[in-house]
C-alpha cells in the first residue's frame, strides 16, 4: 500500500499570503464588513480561470483584490496565519516560508512598517502554537515602480532577525522587465536575504534566465517552463536552484491542460531540485498534500521518489541546519516504516 503524503514531512515554499486564506473564513470576513462577493469566491467551488492571457490574468488578480479586501484589523491577519499554519500542518508540512508584499494591507494596517510588524507577530504566534516553523518571504509586485521594490527591500532587511528570509517578486511576469528590479534585488542579497523572484510559469524559459541572471536567483517561484529548454535545466540543476512547482495552480491558469502535462517528469529527471506548493488555495482548490497525490496519480512517482522530492524542499528552505537535519531524518523514517 502507498504510504500517506499527510504524515511525510515536507517544507512549503510557495503559498501567498491572502490565497492560503480558508473559504469559509472569507464568506465570514466579507460578511463582517459589508463586502459582496461575486459567485467565484462565494459559491463553494473553486474558480474557473485562465490567465493565459491579458484579461484571464486581470481576472484572477480582481478576485485575489476581493478577498484581500477582508483583511482588515490585525486580528484577521492573526487569524489567517493561524489558519494557513494549521493547514499545513494537517497537510504534513514541517515549515513554511509565506510570500507576502505588506504594502498591500499597510492602508488599512496604519503604514508599511506596522503591517509588517503585524503579520511578522502573526507568524511568531502561529509558529509557537502549531509547532510549524514559520518564516515570512516579503515579495514586491512586477506591476509597480523599482523604486518601491527598493523600499520593500530595506524593509525585508531592517526585518531579517524578526523572521524575513528571503525577497521574492511576483504579478505577471510578462510585465516589465526583471532587470528593472535588480537594484532590490542587491539589497536584499547584500542583506543576507534568499532571492526567489517568479518566473517561468506564464512565460517561458527566457523569465528563468533573467531570475538568474539580472535577480540573481536561489530560487525560482515556479520555474516549471524551465523545462522547454534542456540547457536551462543543466543550468538549474549544476546550480542547484530550486523551483517552485505549483501543479495544480499550473492547470487552474490554463498553464497546462491537464495535470499529467505538468512537466514534474522531465523536471525531476533533470536533477532540478523542487519543492512542491499550492500557490493560492483559496483560488486553486488544493493545499499542500495534494501536490504530492498528484506527482502520485497522475507522475507515477514512487513513495522513494516522493520522499525525495520533500527533502528538496527542506533543502531549498532557509530552515536553520538543524531543524533540517531533523526534517530529513523524519523523511528517512517515514520511509522505513512503510
Amino acid at each position: 500500500m502507498a504510504r500517506d503524503v499527510l504524515l511525510l514531512p515536507k517544507a512549503h515554499l510557495h503559498l501567498h499570503f491572502t490565497g492560503s486564506m480558508r473559504p469559509a473564513t472569507l464568506l465570514e470576513l466579507a460578511d463582517k464588513y459589508g463586502v459582496h462577493l461575486p459567485e467565484a469566491l462565494s459559491g463553494g467551488e473553486p474558480p474557473k480561470l485562465r490567465a493565459t492571457d491579458e484579461r484571464g490574468w486581470f481576472r484572477f488578480q480582481r478576485l485575489y483584490d476581493i478577498a484581500r479586501s477582508c483583511l482588515r484589523e490585525p486580528e484577521d491577519i492573526q487569524r489567517l496565519v493561524r489558519e494557513a499554519a494549521e493547514e499545513d500542518v494537517r497537510d504534513g508540512a514541517r515549515w513554511l516560508e509565506i510570500q507576502v508584499d505588506p504594502t498591500s494591507y499597510a492602508p488599512r494596517l496604519g503604514g508599511l512598517i506596522p503591517a509588517l510588524e503585524i503579520i511578522l507577530d502573526a507568524v511568531e504566534t502561529a509558529s509557537r502554537d502549531t509547532g510549524l516553523g514559520m518564516r515570512v518571504l516579503v515579495a514586491a509586485n512586477r506591476m509597480k515602480h523599482p523604486l518601491e521594490a527598493r523600499t520593500l527591500a530595506r524593509l525585508a532587511v531592517r526585518f531579517a532577525d524578526r523572521g524575513v528570509i528571503g525577497f521574492g517578486l511576483s504579478n505577471d511576469e510578462r510585465r516589465g522587465l526583471a532587470r528593472d528590479f535588480d537594484r532590490a534585488f542587491a539589497i536584499a542579497r547584500d542583506g543576507g536575504l534568499l532571492a526567489a523572484p517568479h518566473g517561468g510559469e506564464l512565460s517561458g524559459p527566457s523569465s528563468v534566465r533573467d531570475c538568474l541572471d539580472d535577480l540573481g536567483a536561489q530560487r525560482v517561484g515556479h520555474g516549471v517552463r524551465a523545462a522547454e529548454d534542456p540547457r536551462l535545466l543543466r543550468r538549474l540543476a549544476e546550480r542547484g536552484v530550486t523551483c517552485e512547482v505549483c501543479p495544480s495552480s499550473n492547470v487552474a491558469l490554463g498553464v497546462y491542460e491537464k495535470p499529467e502535462d505538468v512537466p514534474l517528469r522531465t523536471l525531476y529527471e533533470a536533477g532540478v531540485p523542487m519543492a512542491l506548493g499550492a500557490d493560492d488555495p483559496l483560488l486553486f482548490g488544493s493545499r499542500l498534500a495534494a501536490q504530492y497525490e498528484l506527482a502520485r496519480e497522475h507522475h507515477d512517482f514512487t513513495d522513494t521518489e516522493l520522499a525525495e522530492l520533500a527533502r528538496q524542499s527542506i533543502r531549498g528552505s532557509a530552515a536553520p541546519k538543524d531543524v533540517a537535519a531533523r526534517l530529513l531524518a523524519d523523511i528517512d523514517a517515514w520511509l522505513v516504516a512503510g
